[in-house]
């Protein structure tokens, strides 16, 4: 196995001491600027790179940041969200060259020990946070560790339950990144409304998540106000995985009185609907309109095409990186806005058959 260069091979390449590599390579005065780029440059010639582990035992940043993800380790390989999510962050680290430490975990409470390990370990600059809960341990427990961190999905305002607000404006404990799924849900049940649906059930994700309680709550608000009774307007929880999103299809479709509309919050799950409609001899959208929450070429190559809402995933993950950098640079906790999820109306909504 081939040896890893050191300071000291630097140095004797370059022809200076080590003192002055070491200057150089940490960015501190001492040298000329001649001098480091000399340096730099036979650096990259041996292909040194800096101990990650030395730095962060002398104090220095460890040039990593963390993402603990605790969901069903079977529903990520087919949902897009997340690898459109993580292409956005790592195209912003990437350009700082710095890593992303990645793990999937069973639940809240292995996750809150994988931010304690990393903290103590010095492994990670920050982390990204994703998928808040109401009633959220983590951002109490990354303010109090002082480990830099930006939540990813968390709601702007105060008062949504995800713990770590800091309540009566005095602002968030740690940096949020936002999109509002209350206006999101509100644009689809009025599409529905508008084509003519009253009987509509919202396909949720998990019931712990905040934004799956948002939705639910936004439902359920914007149905009282177009007064439309509870019982035909609801939610039905799932994990988000196709297995799930089909099974309660099943359900819903097998009542005396079934849905003449279905809205499923991700687009793996409104895929897996269509197919269990399709086999039960139901047209889409003669007698079931489809609307997907996010939208990915699943939607835009099912047949009929699935009327979704669109964002731009990758974008909300570049804007999470750039408010952890913003934040180990020195920042303030903050909560930033990405832009609003659009409707996009295709072949799978139109007005119910009269007879529903």
């Amino acid at each position: 196995m081939a040896r890893r260069p050191t300071i000291k091979d630097i140095a004797r390449r370059a022809g200076v001491s080590e003192s002055a590599v070491s200057f150089a390579l940490n960015g501190r005065p001492g040298v000329s600027e001649q001098t480091r780029a000399r340096i730099r440059r036979v650096a990259e010639e041996l292909g040194w790179q800096p101990n990650s582990a030395a730095r962060a035992l002398s104090g220095e940043r460890s040039g990593a940041v963390g993402l603990v993800l605790a969901r069903p380790a079977h529903t990520l390989g087919v949902e897009s969200f997340f690898l459109q999510l993580v292409s956005g962050i790592q195209e912003v680290l990437s350009a700082e060259r710095i890593a992303l430490l990645f793990q999937v975990v069973e639940d809240i409470e292995a996750e809150c020990a994988v931010h304690r390990r990393w903290w103590a370990e010095r492994r990670v600059d920050g982390v990204l946070v994703v998928d808040p809960r109401t009633n959220d341990p983590r951002p109490e427990l990354l303010a109090g560790l002082g480990l830099p961190a930006v939540l990813i999905g968390g709601y702007g305002g105060e008062g949504d339950g995800e713990g770590g607000d800091g309540g009566g404006g005095e602002g968030p404990s740690v940096s949020r990144v936002w999109a509002d799924d209350t206006r999101a849900m509100t644009e689809v049940l009025d599409h529905l409304h508008g084509l003519g649906h009253r009987r509509i059930v919202h396909i949720a994700g998990l019931p712990g998540l905040a934004h799956t309680a948002r939705r639910v709550a936004a439902l359920r608000a914007e149905a009282g106000r177009l007064g439309l009774p509870a019982g035909q307007v609801r939610s039905v929880p799932t994990d988000y995985s196709d297995t799930e999103g089909a099974a309660a299809t099943r359900r819903v479709l097998a009542e005396p009185e079934p849905p003449t509309a279905l809205v499923y919050d991700n687009d793996v799950m409104a895929v897996a609907g269509s197919a269990v409609a399709a086999e039960l001899g139901i047209p889409v959208p003669g007698r079931l309109s489809i609307v997907a929450w996010d939208d990915s070429a699943l939607c835009r190559v099912t047949h009929p095409r699935l009327t979704a809402l669109v964002r731009d995933t990758a974008g909300f993950g570049r804007l999470a990186a750039e408010e952890l950098l913003a934040v180990l640079a020195g920042g303030p906790p903050r909560a930033r806005e990405s832009e609003l999820p659009r409707l996009e109306p295709r072949e799978s909504t139109s007005p119910p058959p009269a007879a529903y």
